[in-house]
């Protein structure tokens, strides 16, 4: 964003719900600025009933591109002209961009934004554990093997989208949550794909939300690593208890800052963004909230 909005200026945007604490606009807007591109980004909150009647108003508008995410990641596929090859293998979309000949296509930046901080710490073949049997956590999935984390096990809620995934990733195991507990001890890097303890989050229990209680974190190894995907607040209770008890905690900001400068250069055409920009957007939004 160029600083103004004039009748000139097209709009980016993000879908979901909630989108109220998301920090994409003040790191996307950013970035605009300094590219001085005449965009702004928005966030549009969207119930799941609505979810058709807002991806074609945002056509009819004129949007050029938006970001998905909870809880619309994959019901939106039916709702696209095109999906790339990699979102269609994870059944999973979380940026949506203008086809030439009209219509929308999808794709999913979580998958190198998730990676990105996993990498810099050289990790390969620990044994993990993902919570969460949703669209974040296909994302995460396909990930995991791309990075060499196996053995893979997936803890979730619903046997049907527990089946799925492992009709997807035959290679992964797939538990009940209620069945989690013993493979806690075997598990040395942990992820949250779900929305429990996500500030203003309609699955955020309590202000002390967790996924995983205190009791059962201590059954992690000494030194395990915790990484939650969601940023707000900071640190989420499963990440401060996680630090508590001598884990290695990993807040999900640096995944919404890699996913999101893939995301905003694809919108752009390919054109290089500045990532340290958005980074240090995302923290002062992040320290203000």
């Amino acid at each position: 964003m160029t600083g103004r909005i004039s009748g000139t200026t097209r709009l980016l945007g993000l879908i979901g719900d909630p989108v109220a604490h998301s920090l994409s606009p003040a790191m996307h807007n950013a970035a605009l600025a300094t590219l001085g591109e005449d965009y702004c980004y928005v966030p549009f909150p969207v119930a799941s009933d609505r979810l058709a009647t807002a991806v074609a108003g945002l056509a009819v508008i004129g949007v050029q591109g938006f970001n998905v995410t909870i809880p619309h990641k994959q019901a939106i596929l039916p709702l696209l002209q095109h999906v790339d090859s990699r979102a269609a293998a994870v059944g999973a979309v979380n940026t949506v961009y203008r086809l030439p000949e009209g219509g929308w296509a999808g794709t999913n930046t979580d998958i190198d934004g998730f990676l990105h901080p996993l990498i810099s710490l050289g990790l390969k073949g620990i044994p993990t554990l993902v919570l969460g049997s949703g669209g974040a956590a296909r994302a995460v999935i396909q990930g995991c093997l791309e990075g060499g984390l196996q053995p893979l096990r997936v803890a979730g809620r619903s046997p049907q989208k527990l089946a799925e995934l492992q009709k997807t990733w035959p290679q992964i195991q797939v538990l009940p949550w209620v069945e989690l507990d013993p493979y806690l001890a075997q598990t040395q890097l942990l992820i949250n794909t779900t929305p429990i303890g996500m500030k203003a989050g309609s699955n955020a229990h309590s202000p002390t939300a967790s996924p995983l209680s205190r009791e059962q974190l201590r059954l992690l190894p000494t030194g395990a690593i915790v990484y939650d995907l969601i940023y707000v607040p900071d640190p989420t209770p499963l990440l401060r208890m996680a630090a508590e008890l001598g884990h290695t905690p990993i807040t999900g900001l640096e995944m919404l800052v890699q996913q999101g400068a893939k995301a905003l250069s694809l919108w752009l055409g390919g054109k290089p963004v500045p990532i340290a920009v958005m980074r240090q957007a995302a923290q002062q939004q992040l320290a203000q909230s």
